[in-house]
């Protein structure tokens, strides 16, 4: 599961990068287009540090997905909440694709923790 979130991580850096430099390009730069990369540090690191620590792997691994469903819920939200006015804008295809990331993050550690859960029994 580190391997997961560092690899989630990882696509929501490149998210935020891809979306300030296309910004910066249009000359429409703005820091929020950074958010996908600001979580996908935090996942990375938690990621990381899970992979480092054996003894706190699972508080890790718990964190990750409160980071991940807190971006899930963060990104999902706004755009249920734009719904009726949503354009394919940039910005309205980058919350979609980071909230796509949370959540399949999210799935694939509950699966993995009722996995877990079951063979300890």
């Amino acid at each position: 599961m580190p391997t997961t979130a560092i690899f989630c991580g990882v696509i929501l850096i490149l998210l935020g990068i891809v979306g300030y430099v296309g910004g910066v390009m249009s000359d429409r730069a703005s820091l929020t287009a950074l958010i996908p990369a600001f979580f996908g540090i935090v996942l990375a690191a938690i990621g990381l540090a899970a992979r480092a620590k054996e003894s706190l792997r699972k508080h890790l691994m718990h964190a990750a997905v409160i980071v991940a469903l807190l971006g899930f819920i963060a990104t999902a939200g706004r755009l249920l909440f734009k719904s009726g006015d949503l354009t394919a804008s940039p910005a309205v295809i980058s919350q979609a694709i980071m909230a796509a990331v949370c959540l399949v993050f999210v799935v694939l550690a509950i699966r993995s923790f009722a996995a877990a859960r079951r063979e300890r029994a």
